[in-house]
C-alpha cells in the first residue's frame, strides 16, 4: 500500500527549528537545511528568541521537491544535538 502524501511538490513548505540559544546554532541548522534544500536562500530564514532569551526559533521555508527530500531534513535536524524541537 503507497502512503498518499497530502502535499503536491514541489511546493513551499516552512520548518520550524528550535533549539538552546547558542552561538553556531543557526549555522548548524543552515548547514542541515542546505544539504537537503542546496537553492534555500539563508537572507530567507526567519530567527525569533524565546522571551527570555534563552532559546531560538528558525523557520526556514524550502522549496520542497518531495516526501522523502523532508523525511531526510527532519531526521537530520531532529537528531542534531543542539535541536530541541522540529515542526
Amino acid at each position: 500500500m503507497s502512503e498518499e502524501s497530502l502535499l503536491k511538490f514541489p511546493c513551499e513548505f516552512p520548518i520550524k527549528v528550535m533549539g538552546q540559544r547558542h552561538d553556531g546554532f543557526a549555522q548548524a541548522v543552515l548547514e542541515v537545511v542546505l544539504r537537503h534544500a542546496p537553492d534555500f536562500d539563508a537572507a530567507g530564514m526567519g530567527m525569533r528568541p524565546s522571551a527570555k532569551g534563552n532559546y531560538m526559533s528558525l523557520t526556514c521555508t524550502i522549496r520542497a521537491v518531495s516526501r522523502e527530500q523532508l523525511d531526510a531534513l527532519y531526521r537530520e535536524l531532529s537528531a542534531h544535538p543542539l535541536v530541541k524541537v522540529v515542526l
